[in-house]
């Protein structure tokens, strides 16, 4: 018997600023959701390949996201599974690795002049929809040959940030770039939230300012708040999980990170049903985990 098909969300992950938890965020939603039974997908479009290394997948000798953006192959055969015996993914993960081939994509599109750069996306992501509930593609901090295509591709973006005035201009960029995106390419491309991450506790009167304007400047055309309810705090054990390639849920799953994300999952999948029944998001969607947010955030 076949397995039914799956309504898949594409969700490009985004700032342009580098280090702002991109990766840490796309890897530890995918855990959190897994535990909610759903299944995800991660495609690394960085040519720094840093989701590949986190999960502890090649960088060279497999089928990569240089194959599947060069159409080299059909977009399944360059899936890791959950299942694969040489590489160990989380349950309910899998991966199209990076590898350094990516730097090759530039002369790629040079010498095939009748490839649209930005569509290189559209035909692998549609033989992937249906196999999964998510697909996050894990973007660069600027935009490149593989920026473009992922927003192309995606129905939603999912900006990172950090409560600093870098990782804010970073984010004030992608917000133009998402405009650009849905003017120029992918007019159904929707912001589905930002996630704040690196949080201290007490917060300093800069990351509250900083913080209160992610909260105030980043809404929807009818001034719903963007930001999730939900932010994660500044932890060791995150970057102690990473060391050791494993998840913040495999790594100390009792921990207030993992509880953060938690709650992060409840409210993108609220968030989702939201625009699936009334075409937008409206304003006490996150209010079934606002609770759970002012406990974790505490």
């Amino acid at each position: 018997m076949t397995e039914p098909d799956r309504a898949t969300h594409v969700i490009a992950v985004a700032n342009m600023k580098g280090g702002v938890a991109k990766t840490t965020n796309c890897i530890s939603l995918c855990a959190a959701l897994a535990e909610l039974g759903r299944r995800s997908l991660i495609i690394d479009l960085d040519m720094t390949a840093g989701a590949t290394k986190v999960l502890g997948a090649p960088t060279s000798g497999w089928l990569s996201t240089y194959e599947l953006l060069t159409h080299v192959e059909e977009a399944p055969g360059c899936v890791i599974t959950d299942e694969d015996e040489e590489v160990k993914l989380p349950k309910g993960i899998h991966l199209i690795p990076s590898s350094r081939k990516l730097n090759e994509l530039d002369q790629f599109l040079a010498t095939n002049q009748w490839v649209v750069a930005q569509d290189i996306l559209v035909e692998p992501i549609r033989q992937l929809r249906g196999r999964y509930d998510y697909i996050f593609l894990d973007t660069p901090p600027q935009i490149t040959k593989t920026t473009v295509p992922a927003y192309k591709a995606a129905d939603f973006v999912l900006l990172s940030a950090l409560p600093t005035h870098l990782s804010t201009e970073g984010l004030a960029e992608a917000l133009q770039d998402v405009v650009s995106a849905r003017r120029y390419g992918n007019g159904k491309l929707q912001i589905i939230g930002v996630i704040v991450s690196a949080v201290r506790r007490p917060l300093t009167r800069l990351a509250t300012q900083l913080v209160e304007y992610v909260k105030t400047k980043v809404v929807t055309e009818d001034g719903v708040a963007l930001k999730f309810a939900t932010d994660v705090s500044l932890s060791v054990a995150i970057q102690d999980a990473e060391k050791h390639h494993q998840t913040i849920f495999q790594f100390a799953p009792d921990s207030a990170p993992a509880e953060q994300y938690r709650a992060i999952a409840r409210e993108l999948e609220a968030r989702i049903r939201s625009i699936a029944t009334h075409g937008k998001l409206i304003p006490n969607v996150a209010a079934t985990t606002e609770e759970a947010g002012e406990v974790v955030n505490a």
